[in-house]
């Protein structure tokens, strides 16, 4: 493997904060970075090239590639049979897989992948009619009906425990869902990993996510959980990579059931769980994920100091020019950073930017939680 600087370009389909990051961490390795994104300057756009297009249109898609050396994507709505084509066509190389991305965007698809490699996850069946969602409810005594396409930030997802609201949830949701065990799980974990060259793997510390309305809100790593429970999710983490085909890193979310641990749902691609790694890791998501999909050599993922996260959330009851105040106290927090994501619109519980607080010296991050939420708390958005 050899390295020569300036690197290749980078081609990135979607442009939202991911791709801002990707190409703020990009650039520091000489790695020119060139976006695809329907919005007119998206949030990667003051970092990186932008090509204004569609995500599925053929011929944007093309000239990405014809201008990049490597392809990759931040969004799961980017549309993995265009991009085999396109790789077909132009011989450049996409990581993740396509075929990857097709099976992690289809809930039902990703759950029977885990399933049949006896990956623990939680019970499922597929719901594609009032019927089977009913069902699905008597059999486990309340569900979690799931999208089979296009779920995010919560939205795709929605609970139901009487089978009298099955039919409607099930519309609610689109009609064609995987319907899985509604879980009284104890706590949400996480953890990147990462597949680099010659097939070579690593796996970001284990971090705890908080969620509320199934929304992320922040994460603690180290998490709080027992070492032995710990070790376990780095197992499963190492599990799911290799039922995964190509470079980069994948956020792998996971539930805590007493000590046992179930897979979620898989992203390939940096996660929002990760976004800790950019103070708080040896090598941050980003840097490991432009690193792995070029082929270069893997970076650290040693856990530098216990850190917490804080998601700065659109706090609006409508969409509005997005204006945020109250980030003096950040600043002026010595062992916090904001990450602001050059948003132009804030909408109800939008992800408009995430602030960290590292704790170096401390045992766990109790501390730096503490903080990073009552700094994200003095952020208010203004008119």
């Amino acid at each position: 493997m050899s390295v020569t600087l300036p690197g290749p370009t980078l081609g990135v389909v979607g442009g939202g904060q991911l791709g801002r990051m990707l190409a703020e961490a990009a650039s520091p390795l000489g790695v020119d970075v060139v976006v695809l994104d329907p919005t007119p300057d998206c949030p990667a756009a003051r970092v990186a090239d932008q090509i204004e297009g569609e995500l599925d249109d053929p011929d944007a898609v093309r000239e990405l590639a014809e201008r990049a050396d490597v392809l990759t994507f931040e969004i799961e709505t980017a549309d993995p049979d265009l991009l085999a084509d396109v790789r077909a066509e132009t011989g450049t190389p996409v990581h993740p897989d396509p075929e990857t991305l097709a099976v992690t965007g289809d809930k039902l698809r990703e759950k029977e992948m885990l399933a049949g490699a006896e990956i623990p996850v939680p019970r499922f069946v597929p719901a594609d009619s009032p019927a089977a969602a009913e069902t699905a409810v008597d059999r486990f005594g309340g569900t979690m009906l799931k999208a089979r396409e296009g779920g995010y930030d919560g939205r795709g997802n929605e609970p139901v425990t009487e089978i009298d609201d099955a039919e409607h949830t099930l519309e609610t949701v689109g009609g064609d869902a995987v319907a899985e065990e509604l879980l009284d799980f104890d706590r949400e974990l996480a953890a990147i990993g990462v597949r680099g060259a010659d097939e070579e793997t690593r796996v970001f510390p284990v971090t705890e996510t908080i969620h509320r309305e199934e929304i992320l809100r922040g994460t603690v790593s180290p998490p709080r959980v027992d070492d032995e429970t710990r070790e376990r999710a780095r197992e499963v983490v190492e599990q799911v990579l290799a039922e995964l085909d190509g470079r980069g890193v994948f956020g792998v979310e996971l539930f805590d059931v007493d000590g046992e641990i179930l897979v979620n749902e898989i992203a390939p691609r940096p996660h929002n769980s990760g976004h800790w790694t950019i103070e708080g890791a040896a090598t941050s998501q980003f840097e490991q994920h432009v690193r792995a999909v070029l082929g270069w050599p893997l970076g650290p993922v040693d856990r530098v100091a216990p850190t917490a996260s804080a998601n700065v959330l659109g706090d609006v009851a409508e969409p509005e020019e997005a204006t945020l105040s109250g980030v003096d106290a950040v600043l002026a927090e010595p062992d916090a950073s904001l990450h602001w994501y050059g948003k132009r619109e804030a909408r109800p519980l939008r992800k408009m930017g995430h602030l960290t607080v590292t704790d170096p010296g401390a045992a766990d991050a109790t501390d730096a939680l503490t903080t990073a939420e009552s700094l994200r708390d003095r952020l208010t958005f203004t008119e």
